[in-house]
């Protein structure tokens, strides 16, 4: 009487050689071998390589009495890949195909190991043995190296491996704009100061969802993006304003712990935002919210406090205003004569008091937790200040120029280049008008 299935199953048990029909000879080149004591019930059944080998079409040779030899031959890198998928033909027969309870997902030893046995697997068709795999690593979370060789050998093959690509292929673009947008609001608002890494985490990613590299960026910027992103600022600034108010009119101590720690962070993230606004190229909300509050920040940036406290919000206030000071000087805002007037009259003086503190702090060691200030930064506004201080009618030039002669601090801002354009635009000025009225009147007899 021919043995049920199950009885099958208890007497197939994988290396013995008393019950065993097949011995596959796994060899490589390097001369490295192993016998290995199969079953033909086995091998047939979950692997149509084994299937053909074992099949009246293909001539086998015999040892060992009866039993027949089936030689495969392997890479040396492969060796133990070709061994273990042998061996997990007999697990995954003991799964009932109807009620798969898994049992074969617990073998694999990490990423690399159930790579290399997927690649044997599909090379020997076994079914079984490669859904299995797939489903691991479907799964599973991958180092960047071991998604580099995913990528390598994945997509050659074909259908049956396409689950474990599919955390890999391009996301929509609407979705990008929902998790741009989310995180953007959580990176402007002000959670619990125990969630503050997750917001400047929050913070780095936008950035590169925003950065082109080598890549084009993540995100595509439509009007869905744009509006946003403006209403972000916008309630960004109604707070700020709102702490700056509280801090001009407010109690002694309103204006120490509780209002400073308030107004270092908005400070902090008008900073960031201003660095996104850039990429996007949708600065001149932002400029003119900041004119606008820019006597409040002059007068509370100037309050005692403590030392650390007042540099870091003074550092963060020439930062954002360097900014600022860039799109107005190469007119990526623009803004009215008496507006850019202003601003010089504001950010001058502030900005020369100011350099000195920042550099004194910056070499005190004590002072090692303060933000880093980038030296282009400050050459960069240097030449914003006088680009804008050029663009300003030849008497308001004038005017600044003399306030700059006679101040102590004229190292910095450096306006001489300004100086020089306006001595020589002064000098030529009257014979400039004369050329234009001889024009004129030529223009004006013909």
């Amino acid at each position: 009487m021919e043995p049920t299935d199950k009885e099958q199953k208890i007497i197939s048990v994988f290396g013995d050689q008393s019950t065993s029909d097949v011995v596959v000879r796994l060899r490589t080149q390097e001369g490295r071998e192993e016998w290995m004591y199969c079953h033909s019930a086995i091998l047939v059944k979950n692997c149509k390589y084994f299937a053909d080998r074992l099949s009246e079409n293909w001539p086998t040779c015999q040892i060992l009495g009866s039993r027949n030899c089936v030689d495969v031959n392997c890479q040396e890198s492969d060796f133990n890949y070709y061994v273990n998928v042998i061996r997990y033909l007999y697990i995954v027969d003991d799964d009932d195909d109807d009620d798969d309870d898994g049992s074969v997902d617990n073998l694999w030893h990490g990423v690399r190991n159930n790579l290399g046995s997927l690649q044997v697997a599909v090379e020997l068709d076994c079914p079984k043995i490669v859904a299995a795999c797939v489903r691991y690593l479907e799964a599973m979370a991958w180092e960047e190296n071991e998604e580099e060789e995913i990528l390598k050998i994945v997509p050659r093959m074909g259908l049956q491996a396409e689950p474990i690509l599919a955390r890999l292929q391009p996301v929509d673009q609407s979705a990008i704009r929902k998790v741009f947008l989310s995180a953007l609001r959580f990176a402007t608002s002000f959670p619990p100061s125990a969630m503050n890494d997750l917001k400047s985490s929050a913070q780095e990613q936008l950035d590169y969802m925003l950065t082109e590299d080598d890549d084009s960026p993540l995100l595509i910027v439509d009007d869905s993006i744009i509006l946003g992103v403006k209403e972000c600022v916008k309630r960004l600034f109604s707070g700020f304003n709102n702490s700056l108010i509280h801090l001009l009119c407010g109690s002694t101590e309103s204006m120490s712990e509780a209002g400073n720690v308030s107004f270092r962070s908005y400070m902090t993230d008008l900073a960031w935002v201003c660095q996104v606004l850039s990429k996007l190229e949708i600065m001149r909300d932002f400029v003119e919210c900041w004119f606008d509050a820019s006597e409040k920040i002059v007068k509370v940036v100037e309050l005692e406090g403590s030392a650390t406290e007042v540099i870091e919000i003074k550092l963060r206030a020439v930062e954002i205003t360097s900014k600022v000071l860039e799109a107005i000087a190469y007119g990526t805002v623009i803004l009215p004569t008496a507006k850019r007037l202003q601003v010089l009259k504001l950010w001058l003086p502030f900005v020369r008091v100011t350099k000195p503190i920042i550099d004194s702090a910056m070499m005190n060691s004590e002072n090692a937790v303060l933000p880093k200030m980038d030296g282009e930064m400050w050459q960069s506004m240097e030449s914003s200040f006088v680009s804008i201080v050029l663009a300003l009618p030849s008497g308001d030039q004038a005017v600044l120029l003399t306030e700059w002669l006679e101040n102590e601090h004229m190292r910095y801002p450096d306006l001489t280049e300004a100086f020089d354009v306006w001595c020589y635009r002064s000098k030529v000025a009257r014979r400039r008008l004369s050329l234009l009225e001889d024009d004129q009147v030529m223009t004006n007899s013909v």
